[in-house]
């Protein structure tokens, strides 16, 4: 178990179920007399939910008679269930069976909406299956950042009041952008995400929305990260003024 002094770096670890039980223990008692780590769990677990619904889509009103008429010539996947002597499922592997259930869902969706189901029934659900992978590895790079034995996280806001926070991970070579209450960058803008390489600013990947981010590239070599608006499609350098510049943990 880590030094109570450390107990801040495992917030990441803790949302995403990821300590032992001795662990558990702790740091729960932990959450009761520390606010800042309280709102960081938060924060997480929200990201996590976020990212287990990434592939939904609201059924159009057609979707029932639709999935009703071609339900006979969809075969159905066999329940997930464990093996004897084999552990319960892990918050990873919920989440990924939860965003392949999703991903079909949305597929059958679109089917309907363009009213053939069953032509188009092996093209839409190759696209779901992709669409699960992607989401599935997102949350997997993510996870993998957050629940670090070195993660470390450091919090700000930008400029118009939205909150940030950047975890990063030396051991992963990997940082993590969380954002939250950021405003419509606007029409042809979109966010993009910098990495500080002590002055010269580096592309780290673009935002669409609130939630986690993986920053693109490595860490080394970085000092701190920030979030500029700029064209869409982003740029090679920033055009604006930084919304907001974070300092990474030496």
């Amino acid at each position: 178990m880590k030094h109570d002094g450390e107990l801040h770096t495992l917030t990441g670890a803790y949302a995403l179920h990821a300590l032992t039980p001795s662990e558990h223990e702790v740091f729960a008692e932990h959450l009761d007399d520390c606010p800042s780590c309280r709102q960081e769990v938060s924060e997480f677990s929200a990201t996590a939910a976020r990212l287990a619904s990434a592939a939904t889509l609201p059924p159009p009103a057609r979707m029932k008679d639709a999935v009703l008429h071609g339900i006979d010539s969809v075969r159905q996947l066999p329940p997930l269930l464990p093996a004897a002597g084999r552990p319960p499922m892990t918050f990873t592997a919920i989440l990924r069976r939860k965003a392949i259930t999703l991903a079909i869902a949305a597929s059958i969706a679109a089917a309907a909406v363009l009213g053939g189901v069953t032509v188009r029934q092996n093209r839409l659900a190759e696209e779901a299956r992709q669409l699960a992978q992607a989401s599935e590895r997102r949350l997997q790079d993510v996870s993998s950042v957050v629940a670090a034995s070195d993660a470390r996280t450091v919090r700000g806001r930008t400029t118009a009041g939205a909150t940030t926070s950047v975890v990063s991970s030396k051991s992963r070579n990997r940082a993590v952008f969380i954002g939250a209450g950021l405003p419509d960058p606007g029409a042809g803008r979109t966010y993009q995400l910098w990495f500080d390489d002590h002055g010269a600013m580096r592309p780290a990947g673009l935002l669409t929305q609130d939630g986690a981010t993986l920053m693109e590239g490595g860490l080394q070599g970085a000092s701190g990260v920030g979030l500029t608006v700029e064209p869409a499609g982003g740029s090679a350098r920033p055009t604006t003024r930084p919304l907001t510049l974070l300092a990474l943990p030496n």
